[in-house]
């Protein structure tokens, strides 16, 4: 499956616990990336300073489903899931 263009549920949902640029702190959960575009893309997409665990994932129909909705829901719920505590 290919990323939906104006999506961007992948640059919200989850949090990003390393530090990389723009985002010394990591990213928290639920919060947009600095580097989402107002129309929903990657502005670090190919750029050596996207964090890797960006540049590894992989949209999946099981995760992103038919709309950014349920994309949302499916990786607010994975988060609250992968979870230490």
């Amino acid at each position: 499956m290919e990323c939906r263009a104006g999506c961007g549920a992948c640059c919200v949902a989850p949090s990003i616990s390393t530090a990389f640029y723009g985002m010394p702190q990591g990213k928290p959960a639920g919060v947009a990336c600095i580097h989402l575009t107002r129309d929903r893309l990657c502005g670090l997409f190919g750029d050596f300073r996207r964090p890797a665990v960006c540049n590894n994932f992989q949209a999946e129909y099981a995760v992103c489903a038919d709309d950014r909705e349920t994309a949302l829901v499916n990786l607010q719920q994975l988060e609250i899931l992968s979870r230490p505590d």
